[in-house]
């Protein structure tokens, strides 16, 4: 598309609302559409008036431009738009919007009259955000009243009416709730001495409370947010998503009505709301935009200036994955099947919190789990309800642990047994007892790499000969950000001999087409959409259980492995950055070294 310095030089300047004859007739100007679709839109967008923006009249009968055929959307038509009036365009991102600052700049009123939406506040300047770039009689009025200049941008009338709704609504139920609740929050360490002079508190069901809890979750499935986190602070209380592993600040709000959201929140999930001295566990079910069924585990710690609440989302979709999904390679993935269909054993997988353990275990053991046979678990918490698994959360308070509940599911005529993670000498114990009598046996282990698994339960008192009887495998994992593929570019500055350096003495054969990250509005300017798994599957073969009895060091167990077939996680991660996937960067900050 041609420059809007080019454009304002072929065109006199426009002024007054939109029109889609004029749309039409400057696209075709510009060369964007050729003479026979600029008659076939004016033929069918003349057969009917409409009250749609115009922008959104002509994506809906789909814009093709001369150059590839390709309709142009509504983000496209914007773009191009933004150029001709000589504006910045502007995708909003919600997460970088203080909802606050907006609404006090404006009314929602005066907002939905004039089509405007204001996305960023500075103490000198207000970003506006318009979709109707010619109409400026709004901009002196604005500044007179807000005390500060104004610098219009381009945006989609579809976001700005769907924001403007949203922003001034989350706004008002924040008022509205804090009005409700006065300064009443929870009492700090720092302020309780302020105790008694006010009996004011904000109920849990009031509706403002309500909606600002149900704007919270709409919003995290909307941006994709794995955990959300409501963190009390000094003097307001503090929103915070993790997206793709990264937290990102979202919302700043009074303590009380913060306070209010995190009671509302125990209540649905059947927790105790009055005691806030103890950190406690609970589940909600709920459902997203779209209608499925979203399950959220919920937990609360004590802090010095109140209750932190923090939300783990549960994608309906993770417990389905298939390898590939889950990142496995064609090399682990043969493997990994292989050892997943032994009758008995012990197959344990290893890595930090957060490195995506439990999807995995759960994956897999959806897969396994027929009507033939038996699936028990025993974790704590439990992460995700799956109806085909018969689950069991451990309870310390009553003496049930993961010992106890080893030992009473022994009883109960199981298959498949998945312990949630072998943390004592008890439960390693237990679980070599449960393979050596015939069953298949999974757990978690905290360790770095596969091979530290077998030193791991020799420290847990493990006897070699028990390990070589019923361990099959391990396997590690890490989880790095992938590639945004609606933007990533290739990267000639990555080269085959740099990525080779990182994991001497291995070789890196086969497609080299490495990509870098860029940012573009679908993955919120980040350049990463997701993540994906890097594995490294240790397999025991007899070699290795020399090794076990003769040479019990990390050192030795990870040459054996590697003689075996096992790719380290380094490894793996280049292999994945040399097809493309996701960045050295990501790799190195996520994997040991390989020394």
């Amino acid at each position: 598309m041609n420059s809007a310095a080019a454009s304002r030089t072929r065109n006199p300047a426009h002024a007054g609302p939109l029109d889609w004859r004029n749309l039409v007739l400057w696209l075709h100007s510009d060369g964007v559409i050729s003479t026979e679709e600029a008659q076939r839109i004016n033929a069918r967008c003349a057969q009917a008036e409409s009250v749609q923006h115009p922008l959104v009249r002509l994506a809906s009968v789909s814009v093709r431009r001369v150059s590839d055929g390709k309709p142009l959307d509504i983000e496209l038509l914007t773009q191009w738009l933004s150029g001709r009036a000589g504006l910045d365009y502007l995708r909003i991102d919600p997460l970088k919007v203080d909802v606050g600052k907006v609404a006090d700049t404006m009314s929602a009123a005066y907002a939905e009259r004039h089509k405007i939406l204001p996305v960023q506040v500075t103490p000198t300047e207000v970003v506006v955000a318009t979709a109707e770039p010619f109409m400026t009689d709004w901009v002196a009025e604005v500044e007179r009243q807000s005390r500060r200049s104004v610098r219009r941008v381009v945006a989609s009338p579809q976001d700005i009416h769907r924001y403007t709704a949203e922003f001034f609504a989350l706004a008002k139920s924040v008022r509205a709730a804090n009005k409700a609740g006065g300064n009443a929050g929870g009492a700090s360490f720092e302020q309780l001495v302020e105790l008694g002079k006010t009996n004011k508190q904000l109920d849990a069901n009031d509706q403002s409370v309500v909606q600002v809890v149900d704007w919270l979750w709409q919003y995290a499935f909307d941006q994709r947010a794995s955990d959300i986190h409501l963190e009390p602070r000094r003097e307001q209380g503090v929103i915070r998503f993790r997206i793709d592993g990264v937290l990102h600040p979202v919302y700043q709000m009074p303590m009380g009505v913060l306070t209010a959201m995190t009671a509302r929140i125990k209540l649905l999930g059947r927790m105790d709301v009055v005691e806030r001295r103890r950190p406690q566990d609970g589940r909600i079910k709920t459902r997203n935009p779209r209608g499925d069924e979203i399950e959220m585990r919920i937990s609360t710690l004590p802090t010095a200036f109140g209750e932190k609440m923090v939300m783990r989302i549960f994608d309906p979709d993770t417990t389905v994955k298939d390898l590939d999904a889950l990142g496995f390679s064609a090399h682990d993935a043969q493997r990994w099947e292989a050892l997943v269909k032994r009758p008995n054993g012990i197959i344990l997988v290893t890595g930090p919190t957060g490195s995506g353990k439990t999807t995995t275990l759960y994956s897999t053991l959806k897969r396994i789990a027929t009507e033939e046979v038996n699936v028990s678990t025993v974790e704590d918490p439990i992460e995700m309800i799956e109806p085909s698994f018969n689950q069991t959360q451990v309870q310390l308070q009553l003496d049930f642990g993961f010992p106890e509940g080893l030992r009473a599911l022994m009883r109960q005529d199981p298959d498949i047994i998945m312990v949630g993670e072998i943390r004592d000498s008890q439960t390693a114990e237990m679980a070599v007892q449960a393979a050596l009598t015939g069953h298949l046996v999974f757990s978690t282990l905290h360790t770095n790499d596969a091979p530290s698994a077998v030193t791991r339960l020799m420290e847990l008192g493990v006897p070699s000969y028990l390990i070589n009887a019923t361990l099959l495998g391990v396997l590690a994992q890490r989880l790095v950000r992938t590639l945004c593929p609606q933007c990533k570019v290739p990267d000639p500055a990555a080269t085959r001999e740099a990525l080779a350096e990182v994991v001497k003495p291995w070789q890196i054969n086969g497609a080299y087409k490495p990509f870098k990250p860029v940012g573009c509005v679908d993955c919120r300017m980040t350049g990463f959409m997701g993540r994906m798994g890097l594995y490294e599957l240790l397999v025991v073969s007899e070699a290795f259980k020399e090794k076990v009895n003769r040479e019990p060091n990390a050192d030795g167990l990870k040459r054996q492995a590697v003689l075996d077939g096992m790719r380290p996680l380094r490894l793996a991660g280049a292999l994945r950055v040399a097809e493309g996937l996701t960045v050295l960067e990501e790799v190195l900050s996520s994997t040991p070294s390989l020394t």
